[in-house]
């Protein structure tokens, strides 16, 4: 029976993306190979539905792994790999996740990569909006909204805000691993030094950290359409698209469609005000968190 001896439990949008690319690119270090294989979820749906709640009734969580022989088969191409593991970012935010990766792996160990809760929640909803999850344009609005998404079971994809308060999510595996099977990261180590960070890493996981990866691609950034009307033209079908077919071949059609669409994504900015409004109500959760892990974490309390 294979399974994983590390896993990257979160959180999202705070450079998993990059860290588990990263950590694919080294021969002792055994990832699922696929993109849609990256977050299983096991630990956090052993044995249930992956049809979840949100916003327009159902979503199904098409890539998730429910059952334990499903989630051996990721690992079934591990050969002489010293490092095997997997990146779910639902690991870390999941109540039920951390008795079950104890359950079956109790000698695994995590690592987590946190970014300043306000601009995680931030690109969390633009990542939403972007790939049509998220039905309200407005950030502040979902704000709002959250409590309310929440009482009414919307999965977890749709917890903008909550899935940033990482002391109460992380003290749960504090309180049930070992600290030494721990490594706690930040999304501002990633950003100053992703080589220097990434040698840690091995160094903890226990292979070469004499390897480099090739770490000059930001994996999963966040972009949102400038227009919604030409993003609409691009990527539906509509009789301009219909037009264009009859007249250009293919080839020229996927590389002008593939430049415009280039041009039309943007990135938002947090407003100042907002952030500082939204880092008050963490604030309580970062000054227990940076007791927790050990770090200074006054930077991200500052406006």
């Amino acid at each position: 029976m294979t399974l994983p001896n590390f896993l990257l439990i979160g959180a999202a949008k705070s450079g998993t993306s990059s860290l588990y690319y990263y950590l694919k690119q080294h021969p002792q270090v055994y990832m699922p190979a696929s993109r849609d294989q990256k977050e299983p979820d096991f630990f956090t749906l052993e044995g249930e539905d992956i049809n979840r709640i949100g916003p327009n009734g159902n979503h199904v969580m098409t890539n998730a792994i429910t059952d334990l022989d499903s989630y051996q088969e990721l690992f079934a191409g591990v050969t002489d790999e010293k490092a095997i593991g997997e990146a779910s970012t639902s690991y870390i935010y999941s109540e039920k996740a951390v008795q079950r990766i104890h359950h079956y792996i109790p000698d695994a160990k995590l690592i987590a990569i946190l970014r300043q809760p306000a601009e995680r929640a931030f690109s969390h909803f633009l990542f939403s909006l972007s790939n049509g999850r998220e039905p309200v344009p407005d950030f502040v609005k979902t704000l709002k909204e959250e409590e309310d998404r929440i009482a009414k079971n919307w999965s977890f994809q749709w917890h903008h805000k909550r899935r940033g308060f990482y002391y109460v999510q992380l003290k749960r595996y504090f309180d049930t691993f070992d600290a030494k099977q721990i490594r706690v990261y930040l999304y501002d180590d990633l950003i100053a030094d992703p080589t220097g960070l990434m040698k840690e890493v091995f160094q903890f996981l226990e292979v070469d950290d004499n390897f480099v990866p090739n770490v000059s691609k930001k994996h999963n950034p966040t972009r949102v359409p400038k227009n919604q009307t030409v993003n609409t033209l691009l990527n539906r079908p509509n009789p301009v698209k219909a037009v264009v077919k009859t007249l250009l071949p293919m080839k020229f059609r996927k590389s002008i469609a593939d430049r415009l669409k280039q041009q039309n994504l943007g990135k938002p900015k947090l407003s100042p005000k907002l952030r500082k409004e939204l880092t008050e109500e963490y604030r309580e959760d970062i000054l227990k968190l940076q007791e927790l892990i050990g770090r200074d974490l006054s930077k991200w309390l500052e406006g």
